[in-house]
């Protein structure tokens, strides 16, 4: 049921008409958000294959963005604007915590979802459309796999009850993390020779020093900060794959 209830949470597909999961299997989710990124990325990999039958590859990599926004509801998308207008507007904090909270959106979040659309779209569109309708699934579970970690190093940066979910993720056992693993790192290995394995070290590397910023900035995570950290990993993955691709040649 808690690969069900992440599902539910991390997408909009409508399995609430038949399942009910528990708030503790909701608050155990975060081992199978990778999984969910099979959905995702599977969705835009196969909106991009099927859009550049038809129209360019720019054109196709835009379609397969729009695909993931509408399955998700821009759930990530809307982390990473209120991350950045939080830790760009806020001086402490109990400022960057209440301006991340706020619904509304600043020029900060603004410019940084531009900035990101612009840097995915032209990472995506450099690697070619082979590589393209690959990476666009492997790359999603992958990098939820690495986001979901930050639970196990960093407390919850709010009190429960000012959760906007109002679900506190519990941290990850070895049984947990090895789940996510699993769903984040075979595509990986599956659609990849192994050596792209090492395109994961630059999200990697981001990730130490994320969780350093935010135990220094807020003392913990939210749950934009999760968002956050999930696109620009993915972001990071296809630097990497990149780089290897180039050395490659």
């Amino acid at each position: 049921m808690k690969a069900l209830a992440a599902v539910m949470f991390f997408t909009r597909i409508p399995l609430w008409k038949w399942f009910s999961p528990t708030k503790e299997e909701y608050k155990n989710l975060v081992s199978y958000w990778s999984m969910t990124g099979w959905i995702t990325g599977g969705l835009m990999s196969l909106v991009f294959f099927i859009s550049y039958s038809i129209f360019s590859i720019e054109t196709s990599v835009i379609f397969a963005l729009i695909s993931r926004l509408i399955l998700t509801g821009a759930l990530h998308e809307d982390g990473l604007a209120d991350f950045i207008d939080g830790f760009g507007g806020g001086t402490n904090k109990e400022k960057i915590l209440s301006i991340m909270k706020d619904s509304h959106i600043g020029s900060y979040g603004v410019t940084g979802l531009i900035i990101y659309f612009l840097l995915a779209w032209s990472l995506i569109f450099s690697l070619g459309p082979e590589k393209a309708v690959i990476v666009l699934f492997i790359a999603d579970p992958a990098a939820k796999f690495i986001s979901s970690n930050i639970i196990n190093f960093l407390p919850y940066a709010r009190k429960e009850e000012d959760c906007k979910s109002k679900i506190l993720y519990s941290k990850m056992d070895i049984k947990e993390i090895a789940i996510s693993a699993f769903f984040g790192i075979i595509p990986i290995i599956v659609f990849f020779p192994i050596v792209y394995i090492l395109s994961l070290i630059p999200a990697i590397l981001f990730f130490f020093i994320y969780i350093f910023y935010l135990n220094k900035k807020i003392g913990g995570y939210t749950g934009d900060c999760c968002g956050a950290l999930f696109l620009i990993s993915e972001l990071l993955i296809y630097v990497g794959v990149y780089i290897i691709s180039f050395i490659m040649m």
